[in-house]
């Protein structure tokens, strides 16, 4: 081959090894990131989201070189941060830590929202875990069927704690206490954290409580743990039944935060995006630290997580409007 031939061919074969890598560098800057990315979070420092928020701006940063920090706009369940990301530049750099509560069912419970779920575009589930029901030692009820029988006994009594209105932890306490014809009062609160103190001194007896907030509680038995919310058990407490294998399947659900850039970003600024973060969930370290928190590291990305949000949306829909539920703006 003539030589001239051959350096041309080794130039265009190398150019389009870097095209393969969106974010790889090369001779021009990387599609994405090209500044500091922003993941902004719905709630204050310190929660569980904000552990997840952290743990991925780390692990992106890893896998792309560029810089990324994690930013708080709490308010309204999340509204406040979901429309800053909206209304930023959509280049890509200014990114939105959702959660379940906050994609599919806040459009239900809040009539006046000013972000569009269509203002989205999924990227990744990042991690999940199911709610937990339990009870304060002082119900006399380690199953389902004894702790209906209590509820259906002592309607003064039974009560039961969220961690936030308009969020799973309230709605399946309705769906419950519908179910079995219950008469429940719910007790919201401001927070997983001020929800489990509260079922720990008993002032609750009830609660579908985040995994991550009462593990340690159940292995000290502190609380009794009746029932997961997962379709399967969890790893992390594999001894307690899912409300679907005792027969009440309508009643699954698990909490998830994820990953949704700007839908108005360019296709290869969010081709980029989804790269990076499948590359960085993919990680086995990545993986076993947040595993290690009680969370569940699911590969579901785009086409099949926006699917995931759309079917949740509907079905929460449904459950509102069975409640009446409707949140202050």
């Amino acid at each position: 081959m003539n030589p001239i031939h051959r350096a041309r061919r080794l130039v265009l074969a190398l150019t389009g090894a870097c095209l393969l890598s969106p974010w790889a560098a090369s001779a021009q800057a990387p599609v994405w990131p090209s500044k500091p990315v922003t993941l902004i979070v719905g709630t204050p420092p310190g929660g569980a989201i904000d552990a997840y928020a952290r743990a991925l701006a780390q692990q992106l940063g890893k896998v792309t070189g560029g810089t990324f920090l994690v930013d708080y706009k709490p308010g309204a369940n999340g509204n406040i941060s979901a429309e800053f990301v909206q209304k930023a530049q959509p280049d890509g750099h200014t990114l939105w830590i959702g959660t379940q509560a906050m994609m599919t069912i806040n459009p239900s419970v809040y009539p006046n929202q000013r972000w569009q779920q269509a203002g989205f575009k999924p990227i990744a589930k990042g991690v999940e875990a199911p709610l937990v029901l339990v009870a304060h030692p002082s119900v006399p009820a380690r199953t389902l069927p004894e702790l209906v029988k209590w509820a259906a006994a002592n309607p003064g009594k039974a009560a039961y704690a969220s961690f936030s209105p308009g969020t799973p932890s309230q709605f399946l306490g309705y769906q419950l206490s519908q179910r079995f014809k219950l008469d429940m009062t719910h007790i919201p609160y401001k927070g997983s954290g001020p929800q489990t103190t509260d079922l720990l001194g008993g002032q609750v007896p009830l609660g579908f409580a985040q995994l991550q907030s009462v593990i340690p509680h159940v292995q000290s038995g502190r609380l009794n743990p009746i029932a997961v919310t997962s379709p399967q058990r969890s790893r992390h407490l594999p001894q307690v039944p899912t409300l679907a294998e005792l027969g009440y399947k309508e009643l699954n659900t698990t909490i998830w935060f994820g990953l949704l850039a700007p839908a108005a970003a360019p296709k290869p600024v969010l081709d980029a995006i989804a790269a990076a973060t499948q590359k960085a969930q993919a990680d086995g370290d990545y993986r076993a630290r947040l595993e290690a928190q009680g969370f569940d590291v699911p590969q579901e990305y785009g086409d099949a997580f926006a699917a995931t949000i759309a079917a949740e949306t509907a079905r929460w829909a449904e459950v509102v409007r069975a409640t009446g539920f409707k949140a202050n703006d």
